[in-house]
């Protein structure tokens, strides 16, 4: 199957009628303004598990015989799609495992608990996506239990079309871009499938983040690829591995693939929480973050950004704003030797640092003799412009540095 047949998605939309918000497509005025053109955010935050999963998993549930529903469920999810199994089970009462990963913030975890009760248990294990649905799959065979994948199923994927059912029916106007989360592609093959049938000429475009490009690589080698490494930190769309069915049904659907920057998703996060008291994961981030490197073909046009979750814990912030500022180029770590001189750092206060520039952290690395050590520096700059300074003035008064920000080894270890 390479596309889904547009009365499945019509058929699943009164399947979920029960148990899903319509929700919202915005318009937003401040990025409109931003763009010049229309952009109306798909406001699948507002869902009651706070994200789109909730479609595509209890649409795959309940669809399961009497006798599976008996044995219950497993499946396994960096957060979201665990929210939508956990409250499918519990509303269909269903007992259900759900295998997730030990990365997984603990707001989704908590949330998880929450919307499931006494319907389901949470199994912590391995470090991704991938390591939790490896052992989540040994224990499917082994107790003959129906897994509900997150992506990689014909059910999970034509409930995730019923957003694009609601995006073209909640419009009068012809929708010229929709960008669109990929993790493991589930939500663009459900969402491209309904747009593109209704409207072809309609350009579907995928996001990733940077750091995890699996679909993206998959489609230009013309097979599912497995990422060796990933950057985990968009936790809702970091995975190594893409779908198969997703794949073959992206590959036909998409118009280009945008990868982003962790860093500069993060700066959308804290301007839509700032601008439009919209609170975003990270996943849900990345289609809005995509406009600027599209902004010269949006020009003028109708955009929709499907903001695919809310799940956002308080306790991630200071992270957020920590790799925003980092992406921006105004926060830079260094460990700096200072000269066997008097005065040093009295010198390194007064001529090196310019007079906007901010220290905001200072730590002697040695235990013992600790002024005559390194420290680590590190510094806040009100423009980035003012970086180039900065190194002139450390080389100039001869201040010997390691630049932490550009040492991806030392930076994860020190900061």
């Amino acid at each position: 199957m390479e596309t889904l047949q547009i009365q499945d998605i019509i058929h699943a939309s009164r399947v979920l009628n029960p148990v899903i918000e319509t929700t919202p497509l915005q318009y937003n005025e401040l990025l409109s303004q931003l763009y010049d053109c229309n952009v109306y955010l798909k406001r699948e935050d507002l869902q009651v598990v706070r994200s789109f999963k909730i479609r595509g998993a209890y649409l795959a549930i309940q669809s399961l015989s009497e006798e599976a529903r008996d044995r219950g469920v497993v499946c396994a999810s960096a957060g979201n799609h665990a929210q939508g199994v956990a409250y499918s089970c519990n509303r269909l009462g269903i007992q259900g495992k759900i295998f997730m990963p030990s990365t997984t913030p603990k707001q989704k975890i908590s949330q998880v608990k929450l919307f499931g009760k006494e319907y389901v248990e949470v199994i912590m294990t391995g470090d991704t996506y991938d390591d939790a649905y490896s052992t989540a799959m040994q224990y499917c065979n082994e107790h003959d239990m129906a897994f509900i994948h997150p992506f990689d199923d014909p059910l999970t994927v034509t409930g995730q079309g019923t957003i694009g059912m609601e995006i073209m029916n909640q419009t009068s106007e012809n929708i010229d871009y929709v960008f669109v989360t990929i993790g493991g592609g589930g939500l663009a093959a459900g969402t491209g499938s309904y747009i593109k049938s209704v409207s072809p000429d309609t350009k579907l475009i995928g996001v990733e983040p940077e750091g995890a490009p699996a679909m993206k690589q998959s489609i230009e080698q013309n097979q599912v690829v497995t990422l060796e490494n990933i950057n985990k930190f968009v936790d809702g769309a970091a995975v190594q591995k893409v779908g198969e069915l997703t794949f073959e049904m992206c590959k036909k659907l998409l118009d280009d693939i945008v990868l982003v920057p962790e860093g500069k998703a993060c700066t959308t996060i804290l301007q839509m929480y700032n601008n439009n008291a919209i609170v975003i994961e990270p996943a849900g981030a990345l289609p809005i973050t995509a406009l600027d490197f599209y902004k010269d073909e949006i020009k003028g046009k109708n955009i929709v950004c499907i903001i695919s979750g809310g799940n956002n814990d308080i306790d991630r912030m200071q992270d957020i704003k920590e790799r925003s500022l980092i992406y921006e180029g105004l926060r830079h770590y260094f460990i700096i030797n200072f000269p066997q001189r008097s005065g040093a750092l009295r010198e390194f206060l007064d001529d090196v640092l310019g007079k906007d520039d901010d220290i905001i952290q200072f730590e002697y690395t040695k235990k013992n003799n600790r002024e005559n050590g390194p420290a680590l520096v590190g510094i806040e700059l009100k423009h980035r412009e003012d970086y180039d300074a900065l190194i002139e003035r450390l080389a100039k008064k001869d201040f010997k540095y390691i630049e932490i920000n550009k040492d991806e080894k030392l930076f994860n270890l020190l900061i």
